[in-house]
């Protein structure tokens, strides 16, 4: 009778993901940021083209792009003004999700931020997402209050914000 392997009773392992890398976001991904958006979010809270690009243009904007492969996999945008920065939107493919591609983003920009002398940062998210407020929830942010009618002028959203330490000292 031939031996049991040891892994034989462990639960099928998740296929393994690609290195994810982190960049800045360049003009030339505009589209591919704009179509990811479009999947992630429902029409009227998804970003049009011309909003998108305003978040980019702004003068204390950051981006930063994850690819795997030659895929963008996400996106984040954060803007800051001298020790406040804000979240406008963070954004996984369906594909990527739950693979700690959204960890690897906010870890960076946070270290960005950290590293630029920001001490707060604020986002908003819908107040009826478990899965949103969990994630932010997880790494660190707290719920500071509630934005009635937020999206759409029907959906609540929780005002979340992180004190990060000062990293300049």
């Amino acid at each position: 009778m031939p031996a049991k392997r040891a892994n034989q009773n462990r639960p099928a392992a998740r296929p393994r993901v690609p290195r994810t890398a982190l960049r800045d976001y360049t003009y030339l991904d505009f589209v591919a940021l704009y179509d990811l958006d479009q999947v992630c979010y429902p029409r009227g809270i998804a970003y049009s083209k011309r909003e998108l690009r305003w978040f980019l243009s702004q003068a204390g904007a950051l981006c930063i792009v994850a690819e795997i492969g030659s895929a963008i996999a996400g996106f984040l945008i954060a803007d800051r003004e001298n020790h406040v920065a804000h979240i406008i939107t963070i954004d996984v493919a369906p594909a990527y999700r739950r693979r700690g591609v959204g960890t690897q983003m906010i870890r960076e920009i946070e270290r960005r931020l950290a590293a630029l002398g920001v001490n707060e940062i604020n986002l908003e998210t819908a107040a009826n997402s478990e899965a949103g407020t969990g994630f932010w929830l997880r790494h660190g942010y707290r719920t500071i209050g509630v934005m009635p009618g937020y999206y759409l002028g029907r959906q609540d959203a929780l005002a979340m914000q992180k004190l990060l330490p000062d990293s300049r000292e």
